[in-house]
């Protein structure tokens, strides 16, 4: 019989990813707050807890795949329906984004009840989770590692960051921050082009085949900000908590983060002007407002 996997939090990301395992192979036991986001699974075959501590007391191994850090403390820590709780679970897969201060913190706690965290953030998007490509960063004791490598595959390429929790995470924070950048400084680029005068769709042709080209001018402006449907797939408030994390852990750490701050403080204003529910992507249509121009083609 195929082994029995619990997955907590199937929305934009989880979903996917529990219905590549699925397909796979593998049987679930599934959790989430959404009714509507567990329905897909359940008619698939998953079973469907009342609590992450009842998937915790159903699978020995538990994915989460969650929002925010704060969620993953009452979803893993919970002192009524957390992981914590569950009478049979030894590792739980935190595939979530949280920083390194809370994968510390979380991993910490767990081991206490002899429960093992494996801090596995993953990058890629929605497209990404659907498609099992995604980059998985991992970081865990190596024997850990080996003994999931097989599950893991299943969402995309494996990256083992080294064996302490948090690793994984700062990997991924640098990564969410490079993404964020390119995307808050191509939008500036861009705006200044087409208030020269130049049409939207060559300048990014044109950045595209020269030194400037970056993830934002090859996929972000080509799929959702030049066609105007602004649906790249990851909130402005997500991808604001990322960077902030990635700035606040820098500091910490004592790495001043200059260009980090003011991609900070963009996606700041993004979710102000547009909610944190909108595509990041509209940080382009902050930069046409102020500059009175539309970018597109």
């Amino acid at each position: 019989m195929a082994d029995l996997l619990g997955f907590v939090g199937v929305g934009r990301m989880g979903g996917p990813m529990a219905s590549r395992l699925l397909d796979a192979g593998y049987r679930l036991c599934v959790y989430d707050v959404s009714d509507e986001a567990t329905a897909p699974l359940v008619a698939r075959g998953a079973e469907l807890a009342a609590s992450p501590a009842e998937v915790a007391s159903t699978a020995e191994t538990v994915f989460i795949s969650l929002p925010t850090p704060d969620v993953v403390r009452e979803v893993t820590l919970g002192s009524n329906g957390g992981l914590i709780n569950g009478s049979k679970v030894r590792t739980i897969i935190d595939l979530s984004t949280t920083g390194p201060g809370v994968a510390t913190e979380v991993a910490g706690k767990l081991a206490e009840r002899k429960i093992a965290l494996v801090d596995s953030p993953v990058s890629g998007g929605v497209t990404g989770a659907k498609a099992g490509t995604l980059a998985v960063m991992v970081s865990c004791p190596m024997p850990t590692y080996q003994k999931l490598e097989p599950v893991l595959k299943v969402f995309g390429k494996l990256f083992h960051a080294g064996e302490k929790p948090g690793l994984a995470q700062t990997a991924k924070l640098a990564n969410n921050l490079l993404a964020a950048t390119a995307l808050v400084a191509t939008s500036e680029a861009m705006a200044m082009g087409v208030k020269a005068g130049l049409d939207a769709k060559v300048l990014i042709d044109i950045i595209n085949a020269s030194s400037g080209r970056n993830s934002a001018s090859q996929d972000k402006f080509p799929r959702a900000i030049l066609p105007r449907t602004f649906d790249f797939g990851f909130a402005t408030g997500l991808s604001y908590k990322d960077v902030r994390l990635c700035v606040e852990e820098a500091e910490a750490m004592g790495v001043p983060m200059v260009v980090g701050g003011a991609v900070r403080e963009m996606l700041a204003v993004t979710r102000a002007r547009f909610g944190a529910a909108s595509d990041f992507t509209h940080i382009a249509k902050v930069l046409e407002e102020w500059a009175g121009v539309e970018i597109k083609g």
